[in-house]
């Protein structure tokens, strides 16, 4: 018979994992780059990527937000330098190769 504990390895804690992502996403690093502390890079892009579709991070964006929002946190000024965009004009009769 086979024994009733679990098979595999352990769950890794979902506060771990949470923060791997926020270090990944804050950072801007690759997936692989990811520090060991944090577990594997499968299984945080696994994770990260399920919370994605079921769009459990955009409501915690949302209610982080709200939260900050209210203490006075964020201020919603946003500048955007244009200064390293180039835009070239191209003729409608010309062939893009």
């Amino acid at each position: 018979m086979p024994s009733s504990g679990t098979a595999g390895r352990p769950r890794l804690d979902d506060r771990v994992v949470l923060n791997g992502i926020v270090w990944k996403v804050r950072t801007g690093s690759a997936r692989r780059d990811v520090p060991e502390r944090y577990g594997s890079w499968q299984a945080l892009y696994t994770r990260f990527r399920r919370r994605d579709l079921d769009g459990t991070l955009s409501r915690m964006l949302r209610a982080i937000q709200a939260e900050r929002d209210a203490a006075g946190d964020i201020d919603w000024l946003v500048s955007v330098d244009s200064t390293g965009c180039a835009v070239r004009r191209v003729p409608s009769s010309l062939t893009m190769t």
